[in-house]
């Protein structure tokens, strides 16, 4: 288990500035928590290198970009892309004639799932040509950014890459029951870690979300070793997600979702950033709050622990600023209702003896339970219905200031070279943010 470091002060480190490469190790697709600090790094007047995950012919295959998709991705990042597809994980990979795990899982059911064996030896042939791939990939791109860095330049590399769930049919059905279901709908996490067809989500989700931080490292040695021999500096983030502190009972204290199944591969994640930190490498894992983004939208409740950024704004002395954010999320709700009722709420919602018992930092990711399903899930679908547009949430609002807090301070903190693992809490985004709107 990591050692629990928060991240308590703002920093103030400015390494990166004009002519400075950012590098983003995984493609942007839609908002979330990397374009704070492509915000930070523009700001700074660094140029923006960018990687692809290739797209998948209908036959499976992975290739690289069109030119049509390759000019549609760049102008989304703001800078160039390589484009050698750097798809991770390994789920469609296989030696050459045999199948791929996603084939294997075809005849999986919702009513088989949980009985369903497979292979071990042969996942573990296709989890190697999948690693082989990667890394062959991750060689070649790294010999075209190195092109693009010039003499005397500081480098900054932003690892994104995370998931690694297979795209077989059952899953989504299974996945509505873990995350979402409750009562009669309710299914057990442990029931998925138990089976075969959890274990083989859980190694792919190592390969995707962790591993590829650890080929990324490997793949950028000799770019590394250039740029320190001409005076730079190489700095390396990765996006973590270990519980946060938020006010509860007016005193901040670590809370998690549960259950995140991610979580096993985030703990994986920052033992590669803590194992190469000890090498001398700056490699930092920004264990980050919850937000609601595409891709959390399924862990239905993960974005109650969003609120009480609201109560953070006004203790850490936001004045008219945090107001503002107050009155713009009041403006959400149906008429009547007010963010002090939903505090309320999400007051007695985190005091309850159920959540506390979650609130066990060692003990992390703990498995969902039937009554937690429904004092979570039932929270979230009562707050989610004082809202006027369901398209149009608090929450919405409170994660893109969480985007915007985040960004600076792992782009100057990456810079101050602090820790290998760092919780930004409640506290510190609030602080950063009144700071930004002063």
């Amino acid at each position: 288990m990591t050692e629990y470091k928060a991240l308590r002060h703002i920093p103030q480190a400015n390494l990166f500035r004009q002519g400075d490469v950012f590098v983003l190790f995984g493609e942007l697709f839609g908002r979330g928590y990397v374009n704070g600090l492509i915000d930070e790094a523009r700001k700074a007047g660094m140029t923006i290198l960018g990687i692809t995950v290739g797209r998948r012919n209908d036959d499976g295959t992975l290739r690289a970009l069109t030119a049509e998709e390759h000019a549609e991705a760049e102008a989304k990042l703001g800078g160039r892309i390589i484009n050698v597809p750097l798809m991770a994980g390994f789920d469609m990979d296989a030696p050459a004639g045999e199948q791929n795990p996603t084939e294997m899982l075809s005849g999986v059911t919702l009513k088989s799932w949980q009985e369903d064996k497979l292979d071990w030896d042969k996942i573990e042939q296709c989890r190697q040509a999948g690693v082989a791939r990667f890394t062959e990939s991750a060689r070649q791109s790294m010999l075209e950014i190195d092109k693009l860095i010039p003499d005397g330049a500081n480098v900054f590399f932003a690892h994104t890459m995370a998931g690694g769930i297979p795209r077989i049919k059952a899953f989504l059905a299974i996945a509505n029951r873990i995350y979402k279901g409750r009562g009669e709908r309710f299914m057990s996490s442990r029931a998925l870690l138990d089976s075969d067809l959890g274990k083989l989500i859980l190694m792919n989700f190592d390969e995707v979300s962790a591993n590829t931080l650890k080929h990324l490292i490997d793949a950028s040695a000799a770019i590394r070793a250039r740029v320190e021999s001409k005076g730079g500096q190489v700095r390396y983030t990765a996006y973590g997600y270990h519980g946060t502190e938020v006010l509860i009972g007016g005193e901040y204290k670590w809370q998690t979702y549960t259950n995140y199944t991610q979580g096993y591969a985030k703990m994986r994640l920052e033992s590669i950033a803590e194992a190469a930190w000890k090498q001398g490498i700056a490699a930092t894992v920004f264990n980050c709050p919850e937000i609601r983004t595409n891709s959390s939208d399924i862990f239905v409740g993960v974005e109650l622990s969003l609120f009480p950024l609201l109560a953070a704004l006004k203790k850490e002395d936001g004045g008219a600023w945090a107001q503002a954010q107050w009155d713009a999320c009041e403006r959400l709700l149906n008429e009547g209702e007010s963010v002090q009722g939903i505090l309320d709420k999400l007051e007695t919602y985190l005091q309850t003896d159920t959540l506390a018992g979650y609130r066990n930092y060692e003990a992390w990711p703990m498995d969902n339970s039937p009554e937690l399903a429904e004092l979570m899930i039932g929270t979230a679908d009562e707050i989610t219905g004082l809202h006027q547009d369901k398209k149009a949430l608090v929450t919405d609002l409170l994660s893109s200031l969480v985007v915007e807090g985040t960004g600076p301070l792992m782009f100057h903190g990456a810079a101050e070279k602090i820790a290998p693992v760092l919780w930004l809490n409640h506290d510190i985004i609030a602080r950063q943010l009144n700071a930004q709107h002063k």
